[in-house]
């Protein structure tokens, strides 16, 4: 069990003397999640393929917080993964869907547990346990397989002032969502880590319809990032918008990033102006156009020439006996943060668009369905001579049962086709995934 978690278990304790108080119990909050996903990736370019099938649970305690100026509380969860079908052959040893036996197939389940304690003064909450899940311009825990990712440290969020919100924290460890493990921090190729991930920001809403955002973070011995955001929605009648959203990234090296010893970034596999320094400036814009059920989204996207846009990923980290950590699967703040690719490459000139439908305008709530199409230009060679394309369609249909004794059931269904334009891209795919999701409230 980890340290955080035990300082946890340790506070619960304490917190259980005061349960009976208004707030704590009162307030709380127990749910089990149920995912049941099927899983299908072809490659194909004739590598491994990926296909097999699992059942997550999720158990989460949420309390509420006990009485006075300064009010305590405890968040805790359980989650177990159990593998279905999919066996050696159809299990990549480096499969970011299951952990990996010591044979490269699949185990057949996994578990683990994480806790948070909290404290709440006025309107301040602080959190620290290992059970964090943050979602923020600068990190945002991935959800995309039978288990979440989460992470080990402290934040605070504090909304003293009115219209302005504050975040600020340090991150010390992930847990990936395929494995029961904890690792260090690191970003893509690099096979150290760091234990230091501190981060503050602001979001401050100018008006009811503008938003204003700026982040700072620092993966010690990796990079410095800076994050400048604005979105705004004009109303133009009840059930008609037109929204804008800008974001900016400036990212650059730090300590032993690009020296070596396995603290070198490979740029999403692409070039470097300097071989594995972090070195990066991307923007984005999209604009979002809806009427009625109907949504249209049009954006462009700009990575630098200098390198690849970077994001905590700890997909390379491996353990003492050389062996993936199942830590890898991670998500960004970029609006190309599709099914299969990233689009972020140096150089790369991105421009992506979706249609999506609500047919509750037809009298079927619950029902969903967008298709997204995404191109990616100028992708520099790892040379630096000369450049590629890449693409990739995605589509997806969503539907939640409304009412009945299977209210709250949910079924997705996903499917995306990846082309690269040059063997630097990464490898052709079709993928198909089928998820059922279900969460059971007891409190």
């Amino acid at each position: 069990m980890y340290k955080s978690s035990l300082a946890v278990a340790v506070a619960l304790g304490v917190f259980a003397q005061t349960a009976g108080a208004a707030g704590f119990v009162e307030d709380s909050k127990l749910s089990l999640s149920s995912r049941t996903m099927y899983f299908n990736n072809d490659n194909r370019d004739g590598g491994n393929d990926n296909r097999e099938s699992g059942q997550g649970f999720k158990l989460d305690y949420i309390s509420g917080f006990t009485p006075g100026t300064v009010g305590f509380g405890v968040d805790a969860q359980a989650l177990w993964g159990i593998h279905l079908d999919g066996g050696r052959g159809k299990h990549p040893d480096n499969s970011s869907f299951f952990p990996s036996d010591s044979d490269g197939s699949a185990v057949d389940q996994w578990a683990r547990f994480g806790a948070n304690a909290k404290a709440r003064f006025s309107k301040t909450e602080v959190h620290f346990g290992s059970a964090l899940a943050p979602n923020l311009p600068i990190l945002v825990s991935n959800d995309g397989r039978l288990l979440p990712q989460t992470f080990e440290g402290g934040t605070i969020q504090s909304k003293e002032i009115d219209n302005l919100t504050v975040n600020a924290g340090q991150l010390t460890h992930a847990m990936g969502r395929a494995s029961s493990n904890r690792t260090g921090l690191s970003v893509a190729g690099a096979t150290a880590d760091s234990n230091k991930f501190r981060f503050g920001g602001l979001d401050y809403k100018l008006t009811p319809d503008l938003t204003l955002q700026y982040y700072y973070s620092n993966l010690e011995d990796f990079y410095k990032q800076h994050f400048l955001g604005a979105t705004h929605v004009f109303k133009i009648a009840d059930d008609q918008s037109f929204k804008t959203d800008l974001r900016y990234f400036d990212s650059s090296s730090d300590g032993n990033n690009g020296h070596g010893g396995g603290y070198n970034f490979n740029n999403n596999g692409g070039y470097a102006k300097n071989t594995g320094k972090v070195d990066n400036k991307t923007w984005s814009a999209m604009f979002t156009y809806t009427l009625g059920g109907h949504a249209l989204m049009l954006g462009r996207q700009q990575v630098s020439d200098d390198g690849g846009f970077v994001w905590l990923n700890q997909g390379s980290v491996v353990d003492g006996n050389g062996r993936n950590e199942g830590a890898g699967g991670s998500s960004f703040y970029l609006f190309t943060d599709s099914m299969i690719n990233q689009f972020a490459r140096a150089g790369e000139n991105t421009n992506f668009g979706q249609y999506s439908y609500d047919f509750a305008s037809l009298g079927v709530p619950g029902l969903k369905a967008s298709v997204a199409y995404l191109r990616g230009d100028d992708i520099r060679y790892k040379s630096g001579h000369g450049t590629y394309n890449e693409w990739e369609r995605d589509a997806r249909v969503d539907y939640t049962i409304q009412q009945g004794t299977l209210k709250g059931l949910g079924f997705s269904l996903r499917q995306g086709v990846y082309r690269g334009g040059s063997n630097e891209a990464s490898a052709d795919q079709d993928q198909t995934r089928f998820i059922v999701n279900y969460t059971y409230s007891f409190l």
